[in-house]
């Protein structure tokens, strides 16, 4: 089958950003008394942050600072760390030219929140290479759910079998049921 887009996922597939996003969890919980490490944060690779605050808060049962508070002070401080030390991942620059020579369009589809993906477009210079940006913050459901592939799809124009999709993550395309059943067999999964 002829590939007629691709999808890029965008923490740690075009920018190294994970680490920054685990260090700006840490910092935000720790100052409010919930000690979590760079480590721990893996468990949480790759869902919306939202979903991310919500695992810690039922994990340790954290109540009195809300959600949306904790979820704000993380944004800020990974916007500010990716300003300071976000960096394209080596290589990016040479896979987007190859397929803007082709003239195949490309999109992100990102668990990230909107203002996240605009810090990182910023910082690349890559924005006006995709012809679709979308955050699964407009979806009902986060990674691993579809949805932010099929509707990135959809706004391409084409099926979602019809896209190569770049995505670094287990959270990015797996269900968590225990069975490592792909929730969307419409893209690959690429490391």
């Amino acid at each position: 089958m002829q590939i007629k887009a691709v999808i890029f996922d965008m923490d740690g597939v075009l920018i190294d950003s994970e680490f920054l996003w685990r260090r700006a969890i840490v910092k935000v919980f720790n100052n409010i008394d919930v000690l979590l490490t760079i480590e721990m944060c893996k468990v949480t690779m790759g869902l919306r942050i939202d979903e991310v605050v919500d695992y810690w808060e039922l994990k340790y049962s954290i109540k009195k600072i809300k959600k949306e508070k904790i979820v704000a002070n993380i944004l800020q401080e990974l916007i500010n760390l990716v300003k300071t030390e976000g960096k394209i991942i080596e290589g990016v620059d040479s896979i987007i030219a190859l397929f803007a020579s082709q003239k195949i369009p490309m999109a992100i589809a990102s668990s990230s929140p909107t203002a996240v993906i605009n810090a990182v477009l910023k910082k690349t210079l890559i924005k006006d290479k995709m012809t679709v940006i979308h955050s699964a913050e407009n979806e009902p459901y986060g990674k691993p759910h579809p949805s932010v592939y099929i509707t990135t799809a959809k706004k391409l124009g084409v099926l979602p079998n019809q896209c190569l999709a770049f995505e670094d993550s287990l959270n990015g395309v797996f269900c968590k049921n225990g069975r490592n059943e792909m929730c969307c067999s419409s893209t690959s999964f690429i490391r």
